[in-house]
């Protein structure tokens, strides 16, 4: 039997590179806010390759809850955690995501995009990957108050500059994760095998960097 062909997947870096130049000025303020991340070792605590990544629930952005521990039973998984729809770069990412899902069904992989958003957000998200047809593989988790990306070091707090960027910008970041906090999500993505241990990881604290989707499911294909 012939194994069935999809179209190549348009590579996400230069689209993320694009947004990127679409803002020159905001360049030299988020590479300060990034080293200030580096240098305080934010997302160093991370899963990493070989480890055993631990099992958690959450709400769905369609009602309901998911434990990761379920969907391995079905095979392994790929864990995308995103800022959410607010973000151009996270949807670049999650379309990059939605076009790669036919080559998840085939490899019998499934995909989970974890965001600290609710309600709106969430379901934005998750209307990118419903436009494939194989979107029963994917779903989309809310990670309320970002209590897992906290448990797995994926969240900081954004600090007085930051978070009066994005006010100034017109968004609210209490509306939009319905939680005054001030913390937001590092962008991570990682692959699991059916196990739950760690075959690719890939956490950046510069969230204009992202994993390619085809790297990461190749990961998974080795070994």
């Amino acid at each position: 039997m012939t194994s069935p062909q999809f179209p190549t997947p348009v590579p996400l870096g230069p689209q993320l590179l694009q947004v990127r130049r679409s803002n020159p000025d905001l360049g030299p303020f988020f590479d300060e806010i990034v080293d200030g991340l580096r240098a305080a070792g934010v997302g160093e605590a991370a899963p990493v390759v070989g480890e055993q990544f631990p099992d958690f629930s959450l709400p769905t952005a369609g009602g309901g809850y998911r434990r990761l521990g379920t969907v391995l039973d079905s095979g392994p998984v790929i864990i995308n955690f995103s800022r959410g729809r607010w973000c151009p770069y996270c949807v670049h990412e999650v379309s990059a995501w939605a076009d790669m899902l036919p080559a998840l069904a085939e490899a019998g992989v499934r995909f989970i995009e974890i965001t600290g958003e609710t309600g709106g957000g969430a379901r934005a998200l998750a209307a990118l990957l419903a436009a494939s047809p194989h979107a029963g593989i994917a779903e989309v988790l809310c990670d309320v108050d970002h209590g897992v990306a906290l448990s797995l070091g994926l969240a900081f707090f954004a600090g007085e500059p930051l978070l009066d960027f994005y006010h100034r910008a017109g968004l609210d970041m209490h509306e939009l994760y319905g939680s005054e906090s001030g913390f937001l999500p590092v962008p991570a993505t990682f692959a699991l095998d059916a196990a739950g241990r760690v075959r690719f990881a890939h956490v950046d604290v510069d969230f204009r960097n992202r994993a390619e989707p085809a790297d990461v499911l190749a990961a998974l294909a080795v070994g």
